[in-house]
């Protein structure tokens, strides 16, 4: 036996096994769905037939090693995921996904401690990086019944729209709404009774929304608001005091708002914003610059808003947007100048491409909300028929995980404009 004895390497056998060089290897080949591993031993596993999710120990010691390897060459056909059992995998808790898709790929693993829990310890494997759980619920706040009002609505796992709760915080219409923290949101701006505020109210992971808190930046309203980087939020544009603004407010993975970055791209207010791709890349798109506009900025994984590129699909503000699918997003409904309102969707794909227009279903209507609900689909609820009627609308609309609208819902709750949306809570 070769390599160097460590103390927590005995196990049921009373054997003792070596660390690198000297794991004890299963002899039989994995094949199957799951497996629950061991420190101190080495797994091939064959994905051939199908994926595989590795169970960890649910216990493990400073210095406990496991390694597994691709059999077959067959993980980027088939991937394994990684379920670390309530111990923390690269400092993200078990609730993340861990997958390894690479052909040809071996993971070694070692356990650091509490805080870290197991690391990889291989060139091959660092490069993965844990996924955070998908967001599985939403929620609908503030906005104008004929009156500002700060009421709220949760929608659950299923698009089932709950009944008005109590308002909490400064009633206002406009706000900005984003998801944080992996399973948290912050509502924040908006224009109040006495004018473009900066306030923010956070929500917990269970719905709840906290009372008023200071905010930073510079006070305004008709900003748009979307997660990037799976656990942050972003801010941007708006209307405030008597012109439209061009820049954003990033929101760290604890609820804190940065002060302001100067923007890039043209001033605007009412665009609509999404997080597409699957490293957290978020955009923003249409809004009223002098006029209603199509244009896109996309935003990077780390917050960086990027140059005006010319849009795809109609012209027009106070749009909605969500994303769907895990890693897609959908823009949707909108005014387009005089008394016009539409119900035309465009897709944003994976890498940020905004679609040509699509005729769209439901209500049509502006200054309407959405957000993603879960895992994979996505809600459009509320809003005004034109921006020149009073007529306030309680419909939402369900989007699924292929980015189709279905027709009108009736909604529970107060109908009203100008509100915003997000997703919170990765709990179904």
């Amino acid at each position: 036996m070769s390599g160097t004895i460590v103390n927590n390497v005995a196990r049921a056998s009373g054997t003792i096994a070596a660390t690198p060089g000297g794991l004890d290897w299963s002899a039989a080949v994995v094949t199957a769905s799951t497996v629950t591993v061991e420190a101190g031993r080495g797994y091939f596993i064959n994905t051939t037939s199908n994926a595989c999710t590795i169970t960890l120990p649910a216990s493990a010691e400073i210095g406990d090693q496991i390694v597994i390897a691709d059999y077959a060459r067959t993980w980027a056909t088939n991937a394994v995921t990684l379920d670390s059992n309530g111990l923390n995998f690269q400092g993200n808790d078990d609730t993340y996904t861990v997958n390894y898709e690479t052909v040809g790929q071996s993971l070694n693993i070692v356990f650091s401690d509490s805080t870290q829990g197991w690391l990889p310890v291989s060139d091959d494997a660092v490069a993965d990086e844990p996924v955070a759980p998908p967001t599985q619920r939403a929620i609908f706040a503030f906005g104008d019944t004929g009156s500002l009002t700060g009421i709220s609505n949760l929608v659950n796992s299923s698009g089932v729209v709950a009944s008005d709760v109590s308002a909490v915080g400064t009633a206002r219409q406009i706000p900005a709404g984003a998801g944080y923290g992996t399973d948290k949101a912050i509502f924040a701006y908006g224009q109040a009774g006495s004018g473009n505020i900066n306030t923010r109210n956070l929500v917990n992971s269970s719905g709840v929304i906290a009372s008023d808190a200071s905010g930073a930046g510079t006070a305004r309203y008709g900003c748009a608001g979307a997660t990037y980087g799976t656990d942050k939020a972003i801010v941007a544009y708006g209307y405030a005091g008597s012109a439209n603004i061009s820049l954003s407010n990033l929101i760290n993975n604890s609820g804190v708002v940065g002060s302001d970055v100067s923007g890039v791209g043209s001033a605007r207010n009412t665009p609509a914003a999404t997080e597409y791709g699957s490293t957290g890349q978020a955009l923003f798109a249409y809004g009223y610059v002098s006029s209603v506009s199509s244009l896109k900025n996309l935003v990077t994984n780390v917050g960086v808003v990027g140059s005006d590129v010319t849009g795809v699909g109609t012209a027009r503000s106070s749009v909605t947007g969500a994303s769907y699918g895990g890693d897609k997003g959908v823009i949707a409904y909108g005014y387009t100048g005089g008394d016009d309102a539409v119900s035309v969707k465009n897709l944003v794909n994976n890498v940020g491409t905004i679609a040509a227009d699509v005729s769209g279903v439901g209500t049509v209507r502006s200054g309407g909300a959405g957000a993603s609900y879960g895992g994979d689909k996505a809600i459009f609820g509320f809003g005004n028929s034109n921006p020149a009627d009073t007529t306030r609308i309680g419909v939402t609309n369900l989007v699924n995980s292929s980015g189709v609208i279905a027709s009108d819902v009736s909604a529970v709750g107060t109908a009203r404009h100008n509100l915003a949306a997000t997703n919170y809570s990765i709990s179904a």
